[in-house]
């Protein structure tokens, strides 16, 4: 650059600061305010391509960040509303909705006098959020107040690129490097702000200021999409399998979407350019952009519809070593922390893993299984244990919902349950009938053993809802009241020797202790996703 940097660093940091804290406000508030609506239209894209597809798109669009979207989608498919087919349609199409940005910028941002929307929605904004905190209606307000602030940023990025355009030089020309190097200008600063959406306004500010040519700005818009995946592949750095598909399914559309749209780079602007005149659109730049951006999109999914079945076959066989091992956790991922009703989501079905688990390692105990058998599965349980207290500190941290907020209790109060019904099965094993016992104590043991065993398998929150959780509760309740007094009635008649008898009754006393544990998790299981009132 042929310019003293200082001399643009201010407004340019500046601009990009305002713009970022805005996208951050207007995204944050938006989920707040509509996440259940969110919730809702995201569930609804399970049934077509078509419908997972335009949920991406308009859900990307009213929030205003592909990154939010791709949280909530991961987060679904690891709550099992949606599978992974659907979810990949879902994410290509959030990456059409982040076009709606570059439209933004280029209708609205660079062709009015901005503090004319900006400030007074600010204001507004500001009114709301101080009227109305911990409501929807503050949400609404942040959102407002941050899309004034984006535009104050897009304001002053046009005023920091409009001066020096000619004292400033960046890569130009049409040959590989000069591309390369436009790409790699996309990639960095997408990379280091964290957010396509300001790089490509940036690239905006810089072709409508004069800094950089057509082909030189879509080749930076296109790095910006490239650098998006290196955010996907973060988010994915110690997630669960289903998350680290549905990110290398984003790595693998912006891949193959930025080769074709640098293969077809000269024929997209000649051609882009006849429709910009044809659509009656501004000769400006910004416009002519904001339709690549969108186009060069499009043709992906179009490149993707074929591929897309065999995408998801290929990405179900990969990242299966995590599934296979029970002691780690595979709903519980970092990505769904942003989105509270998701992480209560997850955290339920990672609890029900757990007590899935808690469950066998009672049966195995009832039935006499090997030690080695039942180590293993209270270590399966203790490992996944500090791995949800872990995450349960991670959504602490965050502001939480009063409804999710209520779910959470719920959810750590049925954990507990499973916790004790490991403690107490383990303290029962093995469960044997006392050396020497007489054939009608050894019946009465077989028939508390096998209740126990049927009300257990109907406790187990992977099943489906017993019918006859009461009757199977009550019919354990009496073998064990049976068993007891047979047994001390063998003791008292010379039958049993008292210290066995009394180690017997321990055991006995232990399993019934975690049955009743595992009937009290069941009783509450499932715990209800609904939200509260208001």
């Amino acid at each position: 650059m042929a310019v003293n940097l200082w001399t643009l660093a201010p407004g340019l940091a500046g601009g990009l600061g305002l713009f970022l804290l805005g996208m951050s406000m207007m995204t944050d508030g938006l989920k707040l305010a509509a996440g259940p609506a969110l919730e809702r239209i995201l569930a609804g894209a399970t049934r077509t391509r078509l419908h997972a597809l335009g949920s991406g798109v308009l859900v990307t669009a009213v929030v205003q960040s592909s990154s939010a979207v791709t949280v909530a989608t991961i987060g679904f498919v690891n709550a099992g509303l949606l599978s992974l087919g659907p979810a990949l349609w879902v994410l290509f199409g959030s990456n059409v909705g982040t076009s709606m940005t570059s439209w933004m910028v280029a209708l609205a941002g660079l062709k009015f006098k901005i503090e004319a929307l900006a400030l007074p929605l600010i204001g507004v904004g500001v009114v709301l959020r101080l009227t109305g905190e911990g409501k929807r209606r503050g949400a609404l307000g942040s959102a407002l107040a941050g899309f004034g602030l984006l535009f104050m940023g897009i304001a002053l990025l046009q005023q920091s690129f409009t001066g020096p355009a000619d004292q400033i030089t960046l890569p130009q020309g049409e040959g590989a490097l000069p591309v390369a190097a436009q790409v790699g200008i996309g990639v960095l600063m997408t990379v280091l702000m964290q957010s396509s959406s300001a790089a490509m306004a940036i690239a905006l500010t810089a072709a409508q200021g004069g800094l950089l040519t057509m082909q030189g700005a879509a080749a930076v818009v296109i790095g910006a999409n490239i650098g998006t995946t290196v955010t996907a592949l973060l988010a994915a750095v110690g997630a669960t399998p289903n998350a680290r598909r549905a990110a290398a399914a984003h790595v693998v559309f912006n891949l193959v979407t930025a080769g074709v749209a640098l293969a077809l780079l000269p024929w997209l602007l000649v051609a882009l350019a006849s429709a910009t005149q044809w659509l009656g659109l501004s000769s400006e730049p910004a416009a002519g952009l904001a339709l690549f951006h969108t186009v060069f999109n499009v043709l992906g999914v179009i490149l993707m519809w074929p591929m897309a079945g065999n995408l998801t076959g290929w990405l179900q066989k990969r990242f299966r070593a995590r599934e296979d091992n029970e002691a780690q956790p595979r709903y519980l991922d970092d990505n769904v922390l942003q989105v509270p009703t998701l992480a209560v989501g997850a955290l339920k079905r990672e609890v029900a893993r757990i007590g899935h688990t808690a469950v066998r390692l009672a049966r195995r105990a009832s039935g006499g299984a090997a030690p080695a058998a039942l180590v293993r599965d209270q270590a399966i349980v203790m490992q996944l244990d500090d791995t949800v207290e872990s995450f349960v500190e991670r959504m602490n941290r965050s502001a939480m919902p009063q409804h999710a907020s209520e779910q959470l209790a719920r959810v750590l109060r049925v954990l507990r349950y499973h916790e004790t019904t490991v403690e107490q099965a383990f303290a029962a094993a093995p469960v044997q009938a006392p050396a020497g016992s007489s054939a009608e104590v050894r019946t009465l043991h077989d028939r508390f053993v096998q209740s126990a065993d049927v009300l257990l398998a109907l406790c187990d929150p992977q099943a489906e809802e017993p019918p006859a959780l009461d009757a199977a509760a009550l019919g354990m309740e009496d073998a064990y009241e049976a068993l007891k007094v047979g047994l001390l009635a063998a003791v008292a008649a010379g039958y049993a020797r008292f210290a066995e008898a009394e180690d017997a009754l321990r055991r006995y006393s232990a399993l019934r202790r975690a049955a009743q544990q595992a009937t009290k998790a069941r009783r509450r299981w499932p715990v209800s996703e609904e939200p509260a009132p208001t």
